[in-house]
């Protein structure tokens, strides 16, 4: 009898056991009903690759691109996964498929609900082309964060096709990761020869811009925006090699990065806190996030060899040759190009963008250390991915 009863109790509490996990999983996968993406390549997952013509890809939808995880190029910037990646994976859902893809399996029928979208494209900029025209710069493509909002806004209708209802709660349960923004605005106003001054004249009105189009995501009913601040520029092989220079004091001798431009971003990115506290306090029943991507970046920069990269944190992995590996006239994917054996000993993988390694060292600062504000891994617990 005493038997029977201690292996009903066992049971029981198995159950209960069992019962709780479920309910933690459960927990963790109901966190957010999609992910959507805005920005630029270090966020774009195969929307530029998809604009362009299919005879005549962009480098970045040509071998190696993708070896590391996909074993093919899909358009990513990267040798494998984006941060934006790590964080679909982190909350239980799919990776974030781009923005053209899903417009044409929606108009084949072969799409039925939507976890996520991507609208972010290589080169995207946060002000409209107009804007850096007028100035005599030159933009790699007009698919700004205004564009990119038109297409979430025109997407709206298909999202909400249940109820209003439904609709209201799909979107305010959804995470929208809006950037980063603001690297190309920058950079292609350095490329056409515009000075520091002027440039830094340009950051206000790129971070209003980032900042107008988080109230306009709020406006719409979105529950929880992560806004990005720029990577650390100054420590990339493309800026390394473009704009090298003689005096040793432009070099931070703890890393070798670029001081001036570095500091460019720590501007940029302290407008951009300072306008996010700011809608916090007019949306306190939202969750406005800032990812500080560039002091998640930044110990890898000063003890590469700690985190792994053991290249050093310099040196792009594929790319035209030189100092840093990175010519403009061949392109990691391009003639005259080569990879190396291993990326995952590189921080950097083609001049401007970052490894897959690298990115899942920040995700992890990032999703379960101190760079994001507020932490995101309190507002919504997730141990779904070892890291």
């Amino acid at each position: 009898m005493a038997s029977s009863f201690s292996n009903l109790s066992c049971a029981i509490l198995t159950s209960f056991i069992v019962l709780v996990i479920s309910l933690n999983v459960q927990c963790s996968l109901g966190c957010y009903t999609a992910i959507f993406g805005f920005g630029d390549s270090i966020t774009d997952t195969g929307n530029h690759v998809l604009l362009s013509p299919p005879d005549n890809p962009p480098h970045m939808g040509l071998p190696p691109y993708g070896e590391t995880f996909f074993h093919r190029p899909t358009g990513r910037c990267c040798d494998g996964r984006l941060v934006i990646d790590f964080m679909a994976e982190y909350f239980g859902l799919p990776l974030v498929p781009p923005y053209i893809r899903v417009v044409e399996e929606e108009k084949s029928g072969a799409i039925n609900y939507i976890e996520g979208v991507n609208y972010a494209v290589v080169g995207a900029a946060a002000l409209d082309i107009a804007f850096y025209e007028k100035r005599g710069i030159h933009p790699f493509t007009n698919f700004s964060l205004r564009y990119q909002l038109g297409w979430f806004n025109d997407m709206l209708p298909s999202l909400c096709k249940k109820s209003s209802n439904y609709c209201n709660e799909f979107v305010k349960r959804s995470l929208v990761v809006l950037g980063p923004f603001g690297g190309n605005d920058y950079t292609h106003s350095f490329l056409s020869g515009a000075g520091i001054d002027e440039v830094n004249t340009f950051v206000p009105l790129v971070v209003n811009a980032i900042a107008s189009a988080t109230k306009e995501l709020l406006k719409i009913g979105v529950g929880t925006i992560v806004v990005p601040g720029l990577l650390p520029s100054g420590c990339t092989s493309a800026y390394l090699t473009n704009f090298g220079s003689s005096n040793k004091e432009d070099y931070d001798p703890e890393t070798g990065c670029l001081i001036w431009v570095n500091r460019l971003s720590e501007y940029h990115n302290q407008l951009l806190e300072m306008q996010l506290n700011q809608i916090r306090e007019l949306h306190p029943h939202a969750t406005i996030i800032f990812a500080d991507f560039y002091n998640a970046a930044m110990p890898l920069f000063r003890s590469p060899q700690t985190y792994g990269f053991s290249s050093g944190g310099l040196r792009a992995c594929c790319g035209g040759g030189g100092a840093y590996n990175y010519n403009s006239s061949a392109e990691c994917g391009e003639a005259g190009s080569t990879g190396c054996d291993d990326p995952s000993i590189y921080l950097n993988w083609d001049g401007y963008h970052l490894t897959e390694a690298a990115n899942r060292w920040i995700s992890k600062g990032l999703l379960e250390g101190p760079y994001t504000i507020p932490h995101i891994n309190t507002l919504c617990a997730s141990s779904l991915v070892s890291y």
